[in-house]
C-alpha cells in the first residue's frame, strides 16, 4: 500500500514538474533601431509567431513582454521596414536592426477601388497628407488644398464661419451643370468635405487627367477628391489628442467716411443740388442744415456729437477652438479606431458662429485566412448662425459700409439708431441691431457609413462587396424683426423654416486580380454599382407676428401663412454602372493602363440613358532602363500620356421631361384650376462628354533631392446642357438640350528640393504653377450670346463664342466731363461733373449699345511657393500664393460710390469732381433725389492680381528624452497663421471673391464676408 502511494506522488510530482515547465514563461526586453542612422523606431510591432502576445516600441524604440519558454521567434514589423523574424534562444535581451524596404516606402496611392504605387500610375494624381492638412488649416480639409496642388483651386466665396468652399480642377468644363469634383470618402461617393473632421483624414488623392477619373465615368468630368480616413493599427494601441485655440481679427479695412468728411460731402451736395435738379432746389425739396434740427446729433456749431465708425462696432476679434480625441488600436487580426471632435468658430462679425460636433468609428477583422469584414460609421451635428445673407441686398458687410456715422449705435435713452435720423438718408437700422435682430439658424445632421466583405477567393484573386449609405438632414430656420426696417417692418417680423432631407445608398461589388509572370505584372479589375439619391424638401413662411419672442418656432402664431409661402419638393435619381480597369507592366518599365465604365442614368432622355466612358494611359520609365544607369544624377525620369472620355450628369432629376402646372383661369363666371404645359421634355437629353487629353513629365535628379512634374493638358466639353429657343407659339422660352462646347488648355508644373540637410538642419523648398485658358466654341440658337446675369447691375457678364467663361461685360468710364467740354456733354443730355462713358458706336446716346468685353474673371496664371526649415526639434514652414491676370468687379462702388448722401459713402468720394479737381473718376457729389443709378462700367473693374502669405507654421516637438519621462510617444506644439499678409491692388476687402457662385461670375465682389487673419495655437499628443 504504501509502495501505492509513493508511486502515486512521484506521479504526481513529475505531471506537476512537466505542467510547470510546459507553462514557464521569461521576460525578454530589447530596443529596436533603424539600421541607416542608428535611430529608435517606435510603434514596431513586436510579436511572438503563431501567438496573439505581442507589444509595440515605445517612443524609444524599447520593448518588453513574457514570452512561453522553449523554441521561440519573435517577428518585427513596421510600415517603411523590412519585417524580421528573430528566434530568442533564452535570450532575455534581444535588440534589434531594422532595414527600409525600398518598395514598401515608395509612395502608395489611392486610384479609385484600388492602390497603385506612384511610380507605377500612368495618369496625374495629386496628393495632401495628413500633416499639411491638420497644420495649414485646422477648420477645414477644404480650404486646406488651397495652393498646395498644381491645377487645384479652392473657391471660398463667404468667409463666414462654417461656410462651405468649392474646389475647380484645371478649369471650367460647364456652363448650368455642376462644376464640383467627386468626392469619394473611403469609397463614399457624395460626403460633404467640409463636414469631416481634418484630424480624421489620413490622405486625400485628387485625380485630374482622364487616364485616372474616368473609372468614375458620368461623375468624373470635374476630377476626383478620394479621401482616406485614419483606420485602426494592429499589435498597438495609441490615444491622441489633437487641439487648439485661434484669434481671428479682419485683414484689411475699406474706410467709409467718416462724420466730418460725410457732413463736407453733404454740405457739397447741397451745393450742387440746383445745378442738378433746379426745379426741385427751387421748390424748396432740398434742406439747408440746421444743427437745431437735430440736438442729440450735433452742438450748437453744427459739429457731430457721434463718429462712429461701424467697422469697429461689427467687426470683432474672434475667438475659436477645436478638440479631437482618437483611440486607435488592435490585434492582429483585429484594428479599430474611435474618434470624437468638436469645432467651435466666432465669426470676425457680431452675432456670427459655427459648431460642428463629430465622431467616427472603423473596425477591420481578418475573421479567417480568407475573409475581412469592416466598416465604419461616421456622425456630423453642425450648427451655424448666420448674419450675412451674402447676396448683397442690405446685407450685414453693406450696412456696415453704408451706414451714416453721425449716430450713435444707441441713443442715451436706449433706443436704437437708424440711417434715416438725418435728412434723406435710406430707411434702415443700423448693423448692430439688425445683427441681434435678424438670422438664420442652419443645422445639418449628416450621419454615413459603410460595410464590407473582402474574400481571398484563391492567390491573386480577391472580391470586394461594399454597401454604404447617407443620411443628411439639413434645416433652415429664419426670423427678421418686427422693427427692422427695409427688411421685415413692413410684414410685422418675417420667419421661415426650410428642411430637406437627402438618404443616398450604394452597392458596389468588384473583383480584383494580380498575377506576376515573369517580368509581367497585371493587375485588373470588375465590378458592378447600383446607386440611388432621393431628396425631399419642405418650406413655410410666415409674417405679421405680435411680438419677436416666438420667431420661427412656433410659425402658427404668425397672422399670416398665404398659400404661397408653403413650398414642397421629391426627386430621386438612380445610376447603375459596370467599370473594369487593366493595368500592365513590363519590368516596371513600360506601364499602360486601360479603363472602361458602362453608366446608366435615370436623369437623361430615354434614347440616352447609358454611356460607356473610356480612357487608356501609357508611361514609359527611362530611368529603370540599362542605358540610364550610367547617366550621371538622375534617380528616376518618365514620360507619359492618356486620353479618355469621362460624364458630369450634375443637373436635375427631371430635366428630360414634360412638366404640367396649374393655373387658376376666369371661367363660366369664376375661377377655375387648370393645367397647362409649363416645360418641354427631351428624350434625347444626355451627359455632358469632357474628352481629355494628357502628356506628363517626372524628373527626379541627385537621389530626387531635386523633382519636377509637368502635365500638358487639353480638354474639350461637349453637348453642353443649354436652353435652346422655342417659338413663341409654344408659350415656353425654350428646352433643355445638348449644344454647346467649351476647351480648356493649360500646363501644370510642380518643383520640389532639398536644398540643404547639413547635420541637424534641413531646407527644402515646394513650388507650384498651373494656367488655364477656357474658350467657349459653340452656344446655342445659331452661337448667339448669352448674358447670364445677376441682373440686377445690368449684364455684367457675357458668354460668348471665342472668348473664356466669366467674360466681364459693361460700359467703359472715361472719367468725368470737364468745363472745356461742356458743349459736348449737352449732347449727351450731360452737366461738367457727369461720368464720360465712352460712345462706342458714335450716336450720342450711351445705352447698350455701347457696352464691350471689359475684362476677364479667370487668372492667366496662379502658384505656390512653399518653404519648410527644421532645426533638431523645431520646423518652420510657410506658403506663398500667387495668381495673375485676372479681374474682379468691384461693384460695391454701386452703392459706396455713385449714390452719395443716400448712405454713407467710401471715402474715395473725396475725390470726386470738383471745379479745381476735374481729372477725376468720380462724378461730381449731389444731393440723394439726383444720384446717379448706375451700371457696370470698367471704373469698377480691378485687377485681381495678389501675393498673399496663405500659410506659416512654426513647430517643436520634444526630445525623446523628455517624451520617455512623460511615457508619451509624441507631443508637438505650432503657432500657426493664415492670411498673414495680402498684397494687391485691388481696393475692396479681399480679391478672391465670388458672391453669387455662378462660375460665369467668379469675382463678382458685392459685400461678401470678409475673409479674417487667423492665428493658431495648437498641441498633438500621442500617448
Amino acid at each position: 500500500m504504501k509502495q501505492n502511494v509513493k508511486a502515486c506522488m512521484a506521479m504526481l510530482f513529475c505531471l506537476s514538474c512537466l505542467s510547470w515547465a510546459a507553462n514557464a514563461q521569461h521576460e525578454v526586453s530589447g530596443k529596436v533601431t533603424s539600421a541607416a542612422d542608428n535611430t529608435p523606431i517606435a510603434g514596431v510591432g513586436v510579436t511572438v509567431q503563431g501567438s496573439s502576445i505581442g507589444v509595440s516600441t515605445d517612443a524609444s524604440g524599447n520593448y518588453s513582454l513574457n514570452v512561453p519558454s522553449g523554441d521561440v521567434t519573435l517577428v518585427f514589423s513596421f510600415i517603411g521596414f523590412a519585417t524580421r523574424e528573430i528566434p530568442v534562444n533564452d535570450r532575455s535581451l534581444v535588440n534589434v536592426t531594422m532595414e527600409e524596404d525600398t518598395e514598401q516606402l515608395e509612395q502608395v496611392v489611392a486610384i479609385g477601388y484600388g492602390t497603385a504605387r506612384r511610380s507605377d500610375l500612368t495618369g496625374s494624381v495629386g496628393t495632401i497628407n495628413a500633416s499639411e492638412l491638420v497644420d495649414r488649416s485646422p477648420v477645414s480639409a477644404v480650404k486646406a488644398l488651397q495652393g498646395r496642388i498644381a491645377g487645384v483651386e479652392v473657391l471660398n466665396n463667404a468667409a463666414a464661419p462654417g461656410s462651405s468652399a468649392r474646389i475647380r480642377i484645371r478649369g471650367i468644363n460647364s456652363i448650368n451643370t455642376g462644376k464640383e469634383p467627386l468626392v469619394v470618402v473611403d469609397g463614399i461617393i457624395g460626403v460633404d468635405l467640409n463636414m469631416v473632421n481634418p484630424n480624421d483624414i489620413s490622405s486625400i488623392e485628387v485625380l485630374k487627367d482622364a487616364s485616372a477619373t474616368a473609372i468614375y465615368g458620368a461623375r468624373g468630368a470635374n476630377g476626383v477628391l478620394l479621401v482616406t480616413t485614419k483606420r485602426g493599427i494592429a499589435n498597438a494601441s495609441q490615444l491622441t489628442y489633437s487641439g487648439f485655440v485661434s484669434v481671428g481679427a479682419r485683414q484689411r479695412s475699406v474706410p467709409s467716411l467718416n462724420a466730418a468728411q460725410y457732413m463736407e460731402i453733404y454740405h457739397r451736395a447741397y451745393d450742387n443740388a440746383e445745378k442738378y435738379d433746379p426745379t426741385g432746389y427751387a421748390q424748396g425739396k432740398y434742406t439747408k442744415f440746421d444743427p437745431a434740427d437735430f440736438p442729440l446729433l450735433f452742438d450748437a456749431s453744427g459739429n457731430p456729437l457721434y463718429d462712429t465708425n461701424w467697422e469697429d462696432e461689427v467687426y470683432r476679434t474672434a475667438i475659436s477652438n477645436s478638440h479631437t480625441i482618437a483611440l486607435r488600436g488592435g490585434s492582429e487580426k483585429t484594428r479599430y479606431s474611435l474618434s470624437m471632435g468638436y469645432t467651435g468658430e466666432q465669426g470676425i462679425m457680431i452675432n456670427s458662429w459655427n459648431n460642428r460636433f463629430t465622431g467616427k468609428v472603423t473596425v477591420d477583422s481578418d475573421v479567417k485566412p480568407w475573409l475581412t469584414i469592416g466598416g465604419s460609421v461616421m456622425g456630423v451635428r453642425n450648427k451655424q448662425h448666420v448674419i450675412d445673407d451674402a447676396n448683397g441686398a442690405l446685407n450685414m458687410p453693406r450696412l456696415v459700409t453704408e451706414m451714416i456715422p453721425i449716430v450713435p449705435v444707441k441713443y442715451p435713452d436706449g433706443t436704437w439708431s437708424k440711417n434715416n435720423d438725418f435728412y434723406s438718408s435710406a430707411e434702415g437700422d443700423n448693423p448692430v441691431r439688425v445683427a441681434q435682430e435678424r438670422g438664420t439658424d442652419r443645422i445639418t445632421s449628416q450621419l454615413y457609413g459603410d460595410a464590407y466583405l473582402n474574400f481571398k477567393l484563391a492567390p491573386g484573386l480577391e472580391l470586394k462587396t461594399q454597401f454604404s449609405a447617407l443620411l443628411d438632414d439639413d434645416k433652415n430656420n429664419f426670423y427678421s424683426g418686427r422693427e427692422l426696417r427695409n427688411l421685415s417692418a413692413d410684414q410685422r417680423g418675417v420667419a421661415s423654416v426650410g428642411i430637406e432631407d437627402r438618404t443616398y445608398w450604394q452597392s458596389e461589388n468588384y473583383l480584383t486580380w494580380t498575377k506576376e509572370i515573369g517580368d509581367h505584372s497585371i493587375t485588373g479589375l470588375g465590378g458592378l454599382s447600383w446607386s440611388q439619391d432621393h431628396y425631399e424638401s419642405l418650406s413655410v413662411r410666415a409674417e405679421n407676428f405680435l411680438d419677436d419672442f416666438f420667431q420661427w418656432r412656433n410659425l402658427p402664431a404668425a397672422g399670416t401663412i398665404a398659400k404661397g409661402d408653403i413650398g414642397s419638393g421629391i426627386n430621386e435619381s438612380q445610376l447603375n454602372s459596370y467599370f473594369t480597369r487593366w493595368n500592365y507592366s513590363y519590368k516596371s518599365k513600360y506601364l499602360l493602363t486601360v479603363t472602361g465604365r458602362y453608366d446608366g442614368s435615370s436623369k437623361f432622355g430615354k434614347n440616352n440613358k447609358y454611356a460607356f466612358f473610356p480612357s487608356a494611359g501609357i508611361a514609359w520609365r527611362i530611368s529603370e532602363e540599362d542605358f540610364m544607369q550610367s547617366a550621371p544624377g538622375i534617380s528616376n525620369l518618365k514620360i507619359r500620356a492618356s486620353y479618355g472620355h469621362t460624364g458630369n450628369q450634375e443637373l436635375g432629376s427631371y430635366a428630360s421631361l414634360q412638366f404640367l402646372s396649374t393655373a387658376n383661369v376666369l371661367f363660366a363666371n369664376g375661377l377655375q384650376t387648370g393645367l397647362f404645359r409649363s416645360s418641354f421634355g427631351n428624350p434625347d437629353l444626355k451627359w455632358e462628354t469632357t474628352k481629355q487629353a494628357d502628356i506628363g513629365l517626372e524628373m527626379g535628379l541627385w537621389d530626387d533631392r531635386l523633382s519636377l512634374e509637368v502635365d500638358v493638358y487639353h480638354k474639350r466639353t461637349d453637348d453642353l446642357l443649354l436652353s435652346a429657343p422655342l417659338p413663341w407659339s409654344t408659350g415656353l422660352d425654350g428646352v433643355t438640350r445638348n449644344i454647346g462646347s467649351v476647351e480648356n488648355k493649360g500646363i501644370e508644373v510642380s518643383i520640389s528640393s532639398l536644398n540643404i540637410s547639413r547635420g541637424d538642419f534641413t531646407w527644402s523648398t515646394s513650388i507650384n504653377w498651373a494656367s488655364n485658358r477656357n474658350e467657349i466654341v459653340q452656344l446655342a440658337n445659331n452661337n448667339a450670346d448669352i448674358f447670364p446675369g445677376p441682373w440686377f447691375l445690368g449684364q455684367t457678364n457675357i458668354l460668348r463664342v471665342g472668348h473664356p467663361i466669366g467674360t466681364i461685360w459693361g460700359k467703359t468710364r472715361l472719367g468725368t466731363w470737364s468745363t472745356e467740354e461742356a458743349e459736348e456733354a449737352a449732347r449727351y443730355g450731360r452737366l461738367p461733373g457727369d461720368l464720360k462713358l465712352a460712345d462706342l458706336n458714335g450716336d450720342t446716346t450711351i445705352d447698350g449699345d455701347d457696352e464691350s468685353i471689359i475684362g476677364r474673371m479667370y487668372p492667366k496664371w496662379v502658384g505656390n511657393m512653399s518653404n519648410e526649415f527644421t532645426y533638431k526639434n523645431f520646423d518652420l514652414s510657410f506658403d506663398l500664393r500667387f495668381s495673375y491676370g485676372n479681374d474682379v468687379i468691384n461693384a460695391t462702388k454701386h452703392s459706396a460710390e455713385d449714390r452719395q448722401t443716400l448712405t454713407n459713402s467710401y471715402a474715395t468720394v473725396m475725390d470726386a469732381w470738383r471745379p479745381d479737381n476735374q481729372d477725376a473718376m468720380i462724378a461730381e457729389v449731389r444731393a440723394w433725389g439726383t444720384y446717379y443709378t448706375t451700371n457696370i462700367d470698367s471704373w469698377w473693374v480691378e485687377d485681381g492680381s495678389f501675393l498673399r502669405l496663405q500659410n506659416i507654421v512654426l513647430g517643436y516637438n520634444l526630445p525623446e528624452a523628455t517624451l520617455q519621462k512623460m511615457n508619451v510617444q509624441q507631443f508637438r506644439v505650432y503657432l500657426s497663421a493664415q492670411n498673414l499678409f495680402l498684397a494687391t491692388d485691388y481696393t475692396g476687402y479681399d480679391p478672391e471673391v465670388e458672391t453669387y457662385g455662378f462660375s460665369h461670375a467668379q469675382g463678382l465682389d458685392f459685400y461678401p464676408y470678409a475673409k479674417p487673419r487667423i492665428i493658431n495655437l495648437g498641441v498633438n499628443v500621442t500617448f
